[in-house]
């Protein structure tokens, strides 16, 4: 981990600190355990690029209005950090509430205990699940995004994040999709140098990754944007081919 990394991590820590009170107060004995996923707790973090992700478990989930309300609350003790919090929660049967199945897997494999009360344990999802989900919404909706970047003259400063994650996507996709595992984007993308996938751009991906690491603009890449559509096309290769395991 890099001095920076560090530092970002512990400043985005700090915040936590202070938000998971703010959810103790709100929810009470209502709320059975908040934990730390994604990148925070599986490595990687960006003070850029990476959200503050909390995944929050409760008893019979949380009203629409308390989740604002604990939210503003929370973007007001950081505008930078609150901006970035990314809730993730359920009810004790993980029935109701926003805990998608490689949030599940994310949960079981790499949750970072903040408080606990009690450890509840949902069934995991098989890989059945995590494919049909991915080839859904994820997968229509970057692809829809990649054609987009691809046919695109200028990269606007407020789309350098979503282009960013345009081309790292793959990786992620292809990494869950054989696996079933939810892991890091440095994990997927040395994932992706065994896996060797036919029509897979790695360089690229492993150049925006670099980038991600740096924590730099993704600007130098835009002139690769019209390799996006081809990227697309490897993917959709992937998810249609029966016998990837």
């Amino acid at each position: 981990m890099s001095k920076a990394e560090g530092s970002a991590r512990a400043s985005a820590l700090d915040f936590v600190d202070r938000v998971v009170p703010l959810w103790q107060t709100a929810l009470g004995s209502e709320l059975l355990g908040s934990y730390l996923l994604g990148s925070l707790a599986h490595g990687g973090f960006s003070a850029r690029y990476s959200d503050i992700d909390l995944a929050l478990v409760t008893e019979s989930g949380i009203p629409p209005p308390t989740l604002e309300r604990v939210r503003r609350e929370a973007a007001a003790l950081s505008a930078d950090w609150g901006a970035k919090l990314s809730v993730f929660w359920a009810d004790r049967q993980f029935a109701i509430g926003r805990f998608l199945p490689l949030d599940r897997v994310d949960y079981l494999d790499h949750a970072v205990v903040l408080i606990e009360r009690e450890r509840v344990r949902p069934a995991r999802p098989a890989l059945d699940e995590i494919r049909r989900y991915l080839a859904g919404a994820p997968f229509a909706g970057w692809a829809d995004r990649a054609h987009a970047f691809a046919a695109g003259d200028v990269l606007e400063a407020k789309d350098r994040k979503a282009f960013l994650r345009a081309l790292l996507y793959p990786a992620r996709l292809c990494y869950s999709w054989i696996t079933g595992c939810m892991g890091s984007n440095d994990d997927a993308v040395a994932f992706l140098d065994d896996a060797r996938l036919a029509g897979l751009d790695v360089g690229l991906i492993a150049r925006a990754l670099e980038c991600r690491r740096a924590d730099a603009d993704p600007d130098p890449l835009f002139a690769a944007r019209t390799s996006l559509p081809s990227q697309v096309e490897a993917c959709t290769a992937l998810i249609h081919t029966p016998a990837s395991t």
